[in-house]
């Protein structure tokens, strides 16, 4: 299928495996982003990492060279913030995550508690260890509900793969029977904030993603064209194992610049 991306408003990308790995900026992107500027696209990067804010996610782009302002970042922790104050106003949490997790928290009026939480809330982050997670386990068992910020099992790193959330929660589920409710991609209350955020209708936006499991299927069942970049998680050969199949495939978002130009 051709897919006429001029004709697209709005842009929803994920960053990891996507924009960049770790550290080093994607082959590209630089053009990707100025062609979305240039162009006055509406354009939001969506991330299921719930490590970072949006400031933090601003500057690790710009330590990158990339210039985009802060308003252009939306991550499974706002939506897990989000989701919590729109569910139970003024409730309390235990959270194991990091910054990018408990700000959010804080912003949505969620206060902090390890006696009797409402809910326990589990994130990426360092601060996860054997006692956190028996501590988040007898919350659990007690009664407090499991909220994960995302059901990703895994993330590229530098040098391979690391644990992400949803492996982080599975521990917890285990040992308690009780099932996490996960309110990153690919669900889509993420995705309408996203379309929301951007003001744009869904038959008008892009999801673009490396992954068919969260990003791929999350802009599939919002209605969105979908774009798959061969330059994260997902390969060619994993693309056969599902029953869906995104828009388009590229090998890296520099290919919508150049198929925008007619180059491709």
């Amino acid at each position: 299928m051709n897919l006429d991306f001029n004709a697209k408003r709005g842009f929803i990308c994920d960053m990891d495996g996507v924009i960049y790995h770790g550290n080093r900026v994607l082959p590209g992107v630089a053009e990707f982003i100025q062609w979305l500027q240039d162009e006055e696209k509406e354009f939001l990067f969506l991330t299921n990492n719930s490590g970072y804010t949006p400031r933090e996610l601003q500057q690790k782009l710009a330590r990158l060279g990339l210039d985009v302002s802060e308003d252009h970042f939306y991550t499974s922790a706002l939506a897990t913030a989000a989701f919590l104050r729109e569910q139970a106003p003024g409730c309390s949490v235990f959270a194991i995550g990091e910054a990018g997790l408990l700000n959010a928290l804080y912003d949505a009026g969620i206060t902090m508690n390890d006696v009797n939480p409402d809910y326990v809330v589990v994130g990426e982050g360092r601060a996860y260890s054997l006692d956190t997670l028996t501590k988040a386990t007898n919350l659990v068992y007690n009664g407090a509900k499991l909220i994960g910020a995302n059901s990703d099992v895994s993330g590229p790193v530098e040098g391979g793969i690391a644990p992400s959330c949803g492996a982080l929660v599975a521990p917890i589920e285990l040992a308690t029977g009780k099932k996490a409710y996960f309110c990153g991609k690919p669900n889509p209350l993420m995705m309408r904030t996203g379309l929301r955020l951007l003001n744009c209708h869904s038959a008008d936006a892009v999801m673009v993603g490396d992954r068919m499991d969260t990003d791929v299927i999350s802009g599939l069942e919002s209605g969105m064209s979908t774009v798959l970049v061969l330059s994260g998680v997902s390969t060619q050969e994993t693309l056969n194992t599902y029953a869906y199949r995104p828009s388009v495939v590229l090998s890296g978002v520099g290919d919508i610049v150049k198929l925008a130009h007619g180059e491709l």
